[in-house]
């Protein structure tokens, strides 16, 4: 059952977050040197099929000289929007120009909070990846090499996925998480929330809409993933940015990599005088986004076995 502030929030959240995302992507167009492979169903939930899509985008031109597709390393996008908003056609255009450095990238929209209770969102990661491991022929997908991109809510969806994958007793909390022939090789943490004992109100009504009993001291401590990570936790590149309201959440990732000796790399961008602002690198016209993705993606390709 929703309840009216879940309700208000949720559609409060997602006019705001829209109205700002359509001005950052007008005029955006499908990049020449771009193939892109539109609204592939992974999923079989009939109440929300609609959450239940993805695209693929690769660099025109990675093709063997018999035309067959050249194996590309991935990179799968899970968007952010506090985990009440977004979808893959918001993350198209940043998503094709990620592709355009010479990845095959995944673009996923899942189930959304507050009709679709946690964990739908992770078992959507789950499926999504559990599909490029099964589809690596028909898109040329390159799965021993495989990374994935999480912003804001999407970061915090990535961590604990990977916290999932990584620490088995803590994956023991999500029997729909499977082996599957894919080798997770870095991620990046882009303005992610990572820790929810806060007390913050939005976030705590947030979190009633997400969590199956409302958010529970036991809920919330499940979702702590900087708790859960462990010694097998990927490489990862986190970022933040001077002007961004959750910038106070990238050390407490970065910590809690660094105490269990994960490989990763810390960059905020901006300066106090010249700020950016959250999720800047999704737009593609911004130069500091530019350098982002590109550091991002040099990480990546510094990982590729």
């Amino acid at each position: 059952m929703i309840t009216l502030k879940q309700f208000f929030v949720s559609r409060k959240i997602r006019h705001t977050f829209g109205s700002g995302d359509k001005k950052r992507d007008a005029g955006q167009t499908t990049p020449a040197d771009i193939t892109r492979y539109d609204d592939i169903l992974y999923g079989n939930d009939k109440k929300f099929k609609k959450w239940q899509y993805l695209d693929v985008y690769r660099p025109k031109d990675a093709v063997e000289a018999d035309g067959s597709l050249k194996k590309l390393p991935v990179i799968i996008s899970v968007h952010g929007g506090a985990w009440v908003y977004g979808d893959k056609y918001r993350y198209q255009w940043y998503c094709m120009r990620l592709a355009q450095r010479g990845f095959a990238v995944v673009n996923y929209s899942y189930r959304l909070a507050p009709e679709a209770k946690f964990p739908a969102s992770l078992q959507d990661t789950e499926k999504v990846f559990q599909w490029t491991a099964d589809n690596a022929a028909a898109y040329g997908f390159d799965t021993s090499n495989v990374f994935a991109v999480g912003d804001s809510a999407g970061g915090h969806l990535l961590t604990l996925y990977t916290d999932a994958i990584t620490n088995k007793d803590f994956g023991k909390n999500f029997d729909f998480i499977h082996e599957k022939n894919l080798t997770l090789r870095g991620v990046a943490l882009n303005c992610g929330k990572y820790t929810l004992d806060d007390n913050d109100k939005q976030i705590k009504l947030l979190l009633s809409g997400l969590m199956p009993k409302g958010g529970t001291k036991e809920e919330v401590e499940l979702l702590d993933t900087a708790a859960h990570v462990c010694p097998d936790f990927p490489p990862a590149f986190i970022m933040t940015c001077e002007g961004d309201f959750l910038k106070a959440q990238a050390p407490i990732i970065k910590q809690a990599l660094d105490a269990v000796k994960v490989q990763n790399e810390f960059h905020c961008y901006g300066t106090a005088e010249q700020p950016l602002w959250h999720v800047f690198h999704c737009d593609p016209k911004l130069s500091e986004a530019v350098v982002c993705n590109d550091e991002e993606c040099s990480f990546f390709r510094s990982l590729i076995k």
